[in-house]
């Protein structure tokens, strides 16, 4: 029993080395290594701790990057399924608007002209001097500039200079003269449009110049430079205008128009004036019904009618009615013409609606108002005519 217990007591002790030199191997080998780096312990130590520092800072970074993608990407995905499809186009096609200010802003060149007007004679001479640092518009960078000059109240008439080949700078020096009554010059604009002459394509316009002629002393010869403009779209001719009065009577179904005057009509003889008549005409339903018209008024641009015209129209048509007004220029050797026209009915709009409402409004009443003549196409598309028919009306 005493060996035994003996050699239990020799072993334990050995067991016990054996773990000791175990746990103390790994530090003895840090430790050496420690050793060899010519640093004190407490740089090693910092030079550790910053080490750990900027780790986990790199780490951050990461996660923070990543999750911001994700909620981008997430947003981005939300407001493109908000959005239509003509907003998704705008996002990546430029606005046509600023494209359209940048145009307007280019330099096109400048243009001398000279202004003189003859109060015996009623006449206005424009002279057309010389143009500078016109925009090139050919491959080889100059131009074929020549100008035409026209008056907005008399678009039939337009002068044309003469074609200037391969330069910037073209010097014309040629005058042109406008028959115009002094009476007419506050409410007419002169313009001078410089082009580009193209012998087998469209010629291109380079700029103009536009002149209210009610901005100028008449009593004095003007001249000066003026810088070139982008060309108007489109240019608003005059057609004139036209007053007339509406009277309606339910209690007997009869419509009274009564054609006054028109005044600033558009020329249309080679004289400079017109031989108006005006058209009245009923529609009923989208098909042409009834119509009249006045006398004829020779040589004038501001004819004075005073004609009254009844159409026995039922009450529950009235609704239904299109009343069209149109001013003709009448000539015996050739096809009529028509100036203008305008529409009025529970289907216009704007003044010529306000009209019509106010004689529904004021039964027996006449109403009377000034209207602007506007082109034929825009009328007749708006009306949308059928073929022609005569209605049988109730009692005949």
């Amino acid at each position: 029993m005493a060996n035994k217990m003996s050699s239990n007591s020799t072993t334990a002790p050995s067991a016990l080395t054996t773990t000791a030199a175990l746990t103390t191997a790994t530090p003895g080998f840090i430790d050496g290594i420690l050793n060899k780096i010519p640093l004190p312990k407490w740089a090693l130590i910092a030079i550790a701790v910053a080490a750990g520092l900027l780790l986990i800072l790199f780490l951050i970074c990461i996660i923070k990057c990543c999750c911001c993608k994700k909620k981008r990407k997430k947003k981005e995905k939300l407001n493109l399924q908000n959005i239509n499809g003509s907003t998704t186009a705008s996002l990546v096609q430029p606005d046509m608007d600023d494209l359209e200010s940048g145009l307007e802003n280019e330099k096109r060149g400048r243009l001398q002209y000279s202004l003189e007007y003859n109060f015996r004679s009623q006449e206005m001479k424009v002279g057309v001097k010389q143009a500078a640092d016109l925009k090139a518009m050919d491959s080889g960078g100059t131009s074929d500039p020549y100008v035409i000059v026209y008056l907005t109240s008399d678009m039939r008439k337009k002068y044309e200079s003469k074609v200037y080949r391969k330069t910037l700078n073209p010097v014309f020096n040629e005058t042109f003269t406008f028959q115009i009554p002094q009476a007419e010059m506050s409410e007419s604009t002169l313009v001078m449009q410089i082009y580009d002459f193209n012998r087998f394509a469209k010629h291109d316009i380079i700029g103009e110049v536009r002149l209210p002629l009610g901005d100028f002393d008449l009593q004095h010869v003007t001249e000066q430079w003026q810088e070139l403009t982008a060309a108007s779209k489109r240019e608003q001719e005059r057609l004139g205008e036209i007053c007339f009065s509406l009277r309606y009577i339910p209690s007997n179904s009869k419509l009274t128009v009564v054609i006054l005057e028109a005044k600033k009509l558009k020329r249309m003889d080679s004289s400079g004036l017109s031989d108006p008549f005006v058209k009245v005409q009923l529609i009923l339903n989208k098909k042409k019904w009834k119509k009249k018209k006045t006398g004829v008024k020779k040589s004038t641009l501001s004819p004075y009618f005073n004609e009254a015209f009844n159409f026995e129209v039922p009450f529950n048509q009235i609704q239904n009615i299109d009343l069209v007004i149109s001013v003709w220029d009448h000539d015996k050797v050739t096809k009529n013409q028509q100036i203008g026209k305008l529409f009025l009915g529970c289907r216009a709009t704007g003044n010529q609606l306000r009209h019509w409402s106010d004689m529904l409004a004021n039964p027996r009443r006449p109403i009377a108002q000034w209207h602007n003549l506007q082109p034929v196409e825009e009328v007749d598309n708006a009306l949308g005519l059928k073929s022609h028919f005569k209605l049988p009306l109730p009692g005949k």
